[in-house]
């Protein structure tokens, strides 16, 4: 199983970067990579079992579904259930905590994932550099007002 632990320290108060990023049909608002998304048959983005469909950057269309959500712990778990790589059994986990030095947030995103033996680590590499990294990147610039 390819696990994936990205972790980052955003310059902003802990309920302001979770208003961003709590809508689970929202990612297009602050993720560059992810260009539309939709939740399918009528959910609303917090329903556990909702399906959010997206398109990324490259054109791929990718499909998840919310397994756990929760306002007070600040946390989202999903699960990808379509993808063009050859991923199964995914779970993934984006949680926030507050950090009281400043007022800032510490986020991790984490992922668990069976692929391929010769395909696990590029896989890996890649959601964690791309997806994670690169909405962590896109959150701090978002919120550093760069």
């Amino acid at each position: 199983m390819a696990k994936v632990r990205i972790s980052s320290v955003i310059e902003a108060p802990i309920e302001k970067v979770w208003e961003r990023i709590r809508d689970f049909n929202g990612l297009p608002s602050w993720h560059p990579r992810m260009v539309e998304s939709e939740i399918e048959d009528g959910k609303k983005a917090t329903d556990i079992g909702a399906v959010r469909k997206f398109k990324v950057a490259s054109g791929a269309i990718i499909r998840e579904q919310l397994l756990a959500f929760s306002d007070g712990e600040y946390l989202t778990t999903y699960s990808i259930i379509e993808h063009p790589a050859p991923i199964t059994n995914h779970t993934a986990t984006l949680k926030l905590e507050r950090i009281t030095d400043g007022d800032r947030t510490y986020a991790v995103w984490t992922s668990e994932f069976d692929a391929p033996p010769e395909k696990a680590d590029e896989l890996a590499k890649g959601m964690g550099d791309n997806v994670f990294q690169g909405g962590f990147d896109a959150l701090k610039s978002l919120f550093s007002g760069k």
